[in-house]
């Protein structure tokens, strides 16, 4: 039976059961070891690009390898996920970038157009699923404010994740 590219790390519980290796296929990661993770750092939980906000380690009984057990928060939908693996597993760390962009236009479908710091335009983003940030670019747009737009980029997807009125020049 096929794992699905995830590799089992026997049957123990629903959060032992897999992790994603190295080898995922994900261009935008680079290989660390389970054991070189950290709190705060990122990874790559059920596919899922993950802010690891609790890290253990334990060694298990006398021959067992040590196991690393990870939580995360998913840095675009907020979701816990968990993972449990050997320390000397390969992962994926997702590279995260945070762009921030100057808000051009607000389209009538919901797309947004930004202006980076060296003028370049993009228009492929919507406005985020949460409503509360997606209300507060729409009001900064239709006040006249010159709004900013943080964009979070990880695994091949982007979303904007906060807003903020530019500062006045002095």
């Amino acid at each position: 039976a096929s794992t699905g590219g995830w590799i089992s790390c026997g049957k123990m519980s629903d959060a032992e059961d897999d992790y994603d290796a190295a080898d995922s296929g994900a261009a935008d990661c680079v290989p660390i070891a389970a054991g070189d993770v950290r709190k705060g750092g990122f990874l790559l939980v059920k596919g899922k690009p993950c802010k690891i906000v609790d890290c253990s380690k334990a060694k298990v009984g006398k021959h067992g390898a040590a196991k690393c057990h990870f939580i995360g928060v998913d840095i675009f939908t907020g979701k816990k996920h968990e993972s449990i693996c050997p320390a000397s597993a390969s992962l994926s760390e997702p590279i995260v970038s945070r762009i921030e962009y100057q808000l051009v236009d607000v389209t009538d479908d919901g797309y947004i157009s930004l202006m980076a710091k060296d003028n370049s335009m993009r228009d492929d983003l919507k406005l985020p699923d949460d409503e509360a940030l997606a209300k507060k670019i729409q009001t900064g747009f239709d006040d006249g404010d010159e709004v900013l737009v943080t964009i979070l980029g990880a695994t091949g997807t982007e979303q904007a994740i906060e807003m903020k009125k530019a500062q006045a020049a002095a």
